[in-house]
């Protein structure tokens, strides 16, 4: 597995990144924009393999997990989506924001696990009553919806 200097070197080649000189200790917010720069691109590999690389080794990272997660929501990876979010909102705490209880739900649901999800959007809207997309989780349960789609099955 390359490490996150080389492929924060390639993601300089490929997106023009402004990027301090190479090092072999990047942060972990210089990798999310590297990261985000990526996707914007369509260079989703490459983007997956610097998100996995900064995790191993910042694996405590907000933003990393936070890019990572979205990441994994996008491609349809519940499992994972799932694991990465409980990890960000164990290490946020009481200070997590209403984006992490969505999105953990989100997955949640999606992964088939309803009963979980359903704690988690409780404890969300324990902190953020108002937060309009926590309400349309709680609707979503009570209409029976997923809000995202399983993924595709490739041709």
């Amino acid at each position: 597995m390359p490490n996150v200097a080389q492929l924060m070197q390639e993601a300089q080649r490929v997106v023009a990144l402004p990027l301090r000189t190479p090092s072999s200790h990047y942060s972990p917010s210089e990798i999310r924009l590297s990261i985000q720069a990526l996707a914007a691109q369509g260079q989703m590999a490459l983007a997956q393999a610097l998100a996995d690389a900064g995790l191993v080794q910042h694996p405590d990272s907000e933003d990393l997990l936070a890019m990572a997660g979205l990441m994994a929501l996008t491609r349809g990876d519940w499992g994972d989506a799932t694991a990465l979010l409980e990890q960000l909102l164990l290490q946020q705490g009481a200070a997590a924001p209403a984006m992490t209880y969505r999105m953990l739900v989100r997955a949640l649901r999606c992964n088939l696990e309803p009963a979980r999800a359903q704690r988690v959007l409780w404890q969300g809207l324990q902190a953020w009553p108002e937060d309009t997309g926590l309400q349309e989780e709680r609707e979503g349960f009570i209409d029976g919806q997923c809000l995202m789609p399983a993924p595709q099955a490739s041709a």
